[in-house]
């Protein structure tokens, strides 16, 4: 009898499985990050900052944004994720409140922005350049607002005791909300986090540079990073040199034209 059971039971998971099969779903991690490039955050969601004020994420995105899920009592990846960004944020040569800003959002609805003001008074404190208050917002929220976020971003998290078992990551997203790019871990790169928030603004004017950065790297899925892309940059050189050589072999047949017309 309990054999029949046990044969019934893995019928039933490897039926489930090829229902899952067949309608291209990927099962969803019970902790980790599942990554849903192209997706919008609920941008009608309200939270509290670290002012007091209650915002809305419509209210508060407006412009390329870094998001992080923490919460501010974790003993354990936050602050070194955190940290890791007001160490790098010095070295982006980017503007921030101007060309991005940052906001931590805290999942564990307990915690209140009084805590939320406390943590970010320290991280400003860490970071070694000029770096305006409302650059980098700190969040708390209810439990149903946190929901409505972190399942928008793919960011699966459980509470075991005192402490939430997570995953690190910088969430990149559009001033419209749009999920643009995900960075895993706790430690980054300056320049992928530079190309994260490059790919962010979507439809805003960038500078010429960023351009270039745009036409020379891609992001690596596998990899977790921006790589040189060295067909396109490859076509491009071989395209640049044609149209040099083009130029020269005019001007040398311009030249042979106007001595002989002479002679």
């Amino acid at each position: 009898m309990k054999r029949n059971y046990l044969l019934l039971f893995m019928f039933s998971l490897l039926f489930a499985a090829s229902l899952n099969a067949q309608n291209g779903q990927k099962p969803r991690s019970i902790v980790g990050i599942d990554e849903n490039l192209g997706g919008y955050l609920p941008m009608d969601t309200k939270f509290t900052n670290d002012l007091g004020k209650e915002v809305t994420l419509k209210e508060l995105i407006n412009k390329p944004t870094i998001l992080m899920f923490v919460y501010y009592e974790c003993p354990g990846l936050c602050t070194p994720l955190m940290s890791e960004v007001a160490d790098k944020v010095s070295k982006l040569g980017l503007e921030p409140g101007k060309d991005y800003q940052i906001v931590s959002l805290s999942f564990n609805p307990e915690e209140k922005y009084q805590l939320a003001a406390d943590k970010k008074k320290n991280y400003l404190n860490a970071i070694q350049r000029q770096f305006p208050d409302d650059a980098w917002t700190f969040l708390t929220g209810d439990s149903a607002a946190i929901e409505q976020v972190t399942d928008a971003a793919g960011f699966r998290y459980k509470r075991e005791g005192d402490a939430w078992v997570h995953a690190g990551a910088l969430i990149m997203i559009a001033p419209d909300g749009k999920i643009t790019r995900y960075l895993l871990g706790t430690e980054f790169l300056p320049f992928d986090m530079k190309m994260g928030i490059i790919e962010a603004s979507k439809g805003k004017a960038t500078p010429s540079i960023a351009n270039v950065l745009k036409f020379c790297f891609k992001y690596d899925p596998a990899g977790k990073r921006y790589a040189l892309n060295v067909t396109r940059v490859f076509g491009g050189l071989i395209i640049m040199g044609a149209g040099v050589f083009a130029i020269v072999f005019l001007r040398v047949k311009k030249k042979k034209d106007d001595t002989v017309q002479k002679s």
